[in-house]
This record gives C-alpha cells, sequence and structure tokens, in this order.
C-alpha cells in the first residue's frame, strides 16, 4: 500500500489501492442535489481528482485548474471527490464560479475512497489522488500524493487525459 503523510506524519489509508492497468472499480457518491451517482454515469475521459476538503487552500486550488484545463481536452470530464457535505459542495461551486464543477459527495458510505484506497484511516477524510480513467474504464494513470497536503502532478495527469482515448 501506498505511503503517505498528513502535515509530515504517517497515516493510514484504508480500502484498495489501484494502479495504471487496472480496471476502474465503481463506486456510488452524491451529487450536490443528494442524487446517487456511479462511475458509469459519465463517459468518455475521466479525471477523477480526489481531495480532503475543497474548503482548503490546496484542494480549492487543484479543483479549480482541473476544471479550467479539462475544456482543452475534447470529450474529458473532471469529477472531484471529497466527503465534504453536498450542500457544502454546491456552496463552493457557486463561491468559487464553478458552478458547472462536478463535485461528488463519499460522505455517507466511503464507497469511492475505499474502492481506491483512498480513505485516511485516522481522519475520516480521503487522501489527494488522481486517476485518469478511460473510456473503456481503465486506469491509465494513477497518482497517490505523497504529502496530503501537496499538490499532485498537474502536468502528467493533464498529459494522461490528452492521451487516452
Amino acid at each position: 500500500m501506498t505511503k503517505i503523510t498528513f502535515g509530515g506524519n504517517p497515516v493510514t489509508l484504508e480500502g484498495h489501492e489501484r494502479v495504471v492497468g487496472d480496471k476502474a472499480p465503481s463506486f456510488t457518491v452524491l451529487d450536490n442535489d443528494l442524487n446517487e451517482k456511479k462511475l458509469e454515469d459519465y463517459s468518455g475521459v475521466r479525471i477523477i481528482s480526489s481531495v480532503p476538503s475543497l474548503d482548503t487552500g490546496v484542494c480549492d486550488a487543484q479543483t479549480r485548474r482541473f476544471n479550467e484545463e479539462v475544456g482543452k481536452i475534447n470529450g474529458a470530464s473532471v469529477l472531484t471527490i471529497s466527503v465534504d457535505l453536498p450542500f457544502a459542495q454546491k456552496r463552493w461551486c457557486g463561491a468559487a464560479g464553478l458552478e458547472h464543477a462536478i463535485t461528488l459527495s463519499d460522505h455517507r458510505d466511503l464507497s469511492f475512497g475505499q474502492a481506491y484506497g483512498l480513505v485516511i484511516k485516522e481522519l475520516r477524510l480521503l487522501a489527494r489522488a488522481v486517476f485518469v480513467v478511460d473510456s473503456s474504464n481503465q486506469i491509465v494513470y494513477a497518482e497517490y500524493v505523497s504529502e496530503v497536503t501537496n499538490h499532485p502532478n498537474y502536468d502528467a495527469a493533464l498529459q494522461a487525459a490528452k492521451e487516452a482515448k
């Protein structure tokens, strides 16, 4: 299992770690209107951006960056997933001016976090990670950010999304 830290302190990840070449497992999360959503509800190339909370600086920047860049990639979308409540996600999107961003909440069951090995046991938050899933539901890029308070490798993830089919 990938070793990560939060504020320099080691934390325990729960769930199943995913690597390039894995079939992307489905999950059940809630959208901003409390509707259940699954991976299969979104098609094409998907950048799955896992963040601890949209109300932090790095998570805010990560969500903005991927949503700004995805428009340059034909047929791609970004799913930003955190354990923030759907109401807080909706409020954040409005305040950030990203009303069309897809933010999804894993607060109820941690279904996504368990399926992708991202649940921080000590904090009940999701670790920072980025996955690129192609149109055949294959993981073509996976990054578990080693220090949760650091940024992911945006350029590598976006390049993988551009090259995915």
